[in-house]
């Protein structure tokens, strides 16, 4: 793939959130496949998609004059269902490429949405917000902080925030 099919895919995310509206909290395209964080509003997951992936696999398969289908299997869907797991979730979709060996940190991916959480870099089609919220003050940073931990290290929610136990213990004083 070339930076301009990322681009295109971008693009008709794009489209797709004007055609059918739904929010999107984090992504990272991959060679042969992508990564979505969605919140859907009234249309069905499976006609977002259906819509989505139908677009990009016409405009590949013309440029590259293939057939078929492009990414190599149907989405998959889970149901995010409590803060932690919608952070776990933004963490692993950014860190797809460190783990694929593709970059040595989730900055220099360019095809995610982890600058827009950790540089506060404008994306109209991220919306940062939500998850941010769940981190104190300056939540960018912690963000960053919380994405070079291990995914099993501990956290606890204070106040409806996000703590790493060290951070905690820096913020409430020496034990």
């Amino acid at each position: 793939m070339e930076e301009g099919d990322f681009e295109r895919y971008l693009s008709f995310i794009g489209e797709t959130k004007s055609k059918y509206p739904f929010t999107l909290y984090s992504y990272c395209l991959m060679t042969n496949h992508t990564h979505q964080q969605i919140e859907i509003h009234e249309t069905p997951l499976s006609l977002i998609m259906k819509h989505l992936n139908t677009k990009y696999a016409k405009y590949f398969n013309k440029k590259y004059s293939y057939s078929g289908h492009v990414f190599e299997k149907r989405y998959g869907a889970e149901l995010l269902n409590s803060p932690e797991y919608d952070i776990d979730v933004s963490k692993y979709i950014h860190l797809n490429p460190v783990a694929a060996r593709m970059v040595t940190a989730p900055e220099d991916y360019p095809w995610s949405s982890y600058r827009v959480y950790a540089f506060n870099e404008k994306n109209p089609l991220v919306d940062s917000n939500p998850i941010l919220s769940y981190f104190p003050e300056p939540p960018s940073a912690n963000y960053q902080q919380y994405m070079y931990t291990r995914i099993s290290d501990k956290f606890i929610w204070k106040d409806g925030k996000l703590y790493m136990e060290e951070m905690v213990r820096l913020s409430c004083g020496p034990k």
